[in-house]
């Protein structure tokens, strides 16, 4: 199985002033404290497409960042930041081209306004380019992400992304 790599990238800020006590971390869900953080970022739509068998088809993968966070778009600015990818697992039978991300909107943090940012907040898409035999195939990744708010940068973490695929 071949693994194909795309990054999107996400600013790096230290997480700061956490102090050890029996509350949940912003980034945790009540219940969460055995290692299964909330996720900031959702994964939407499609659970399944079907393709014409052997030609190239595009698909539209839509995301969701919790309101009040950002994630860096995938042309970020400063070499020093965190960077997000978009990992698909290509089983037999599909071959991905490429991956086509949406252009980022200028952030400043309150702190220092003339450091801009590109970001992603609220709803992006992502536009796979593929092809795929004829038959069912699962294709099966992550986006690595880090979400961060105006003042925080949350740890990153993967968000399983999943499509059947149906080449007919």
């Amino acid at each position: 199985m071949k693994y194909v790599t795309v990054t999107v990238a996400c600013g790096a800020l230290l997480l700061s002033g956490m102090t050890a006590t029996a509350q949940n971390l912003p980034w945790q869900t009540p219940g969460s404290e055995g290692g299964n953080p909330k996720q900031l970022v959702r994964f939407l739509y499609p659970q399944q497409v079907t393709l014409p068998a052997g030609k190239p088809a595009t698909i539209e993968l839509h995301f969701r960042i919790n309101e009040g966070l950002h994630i860096n778009s995938h042309d970020p600015r400063q070499k020093s930041l965190i960077r997000t990818e978009l990992k698909e697992a290509e089983p037999a039978g599909v071959t991905i081209a490429s991956v086509d991300f949406p252009v980022g909107v200028d952030y400043a943090f309150p702190a220092d306004p003339t450091q801009k940012l590109s970001v992603y907040s609220g709803e992006f898409v992502l536009k796979m380019h593929l092809t795929a035999r004829r038959g069912n195939h699962l294709l099966d990744g992550a986006l690595r992400y880090q979400a961060c708010d105006t003042n925080t940068c949350f740890p990153p973490r993967d968000l399983p992304v999943a499509v059947s695929v149906i080449g007919q």
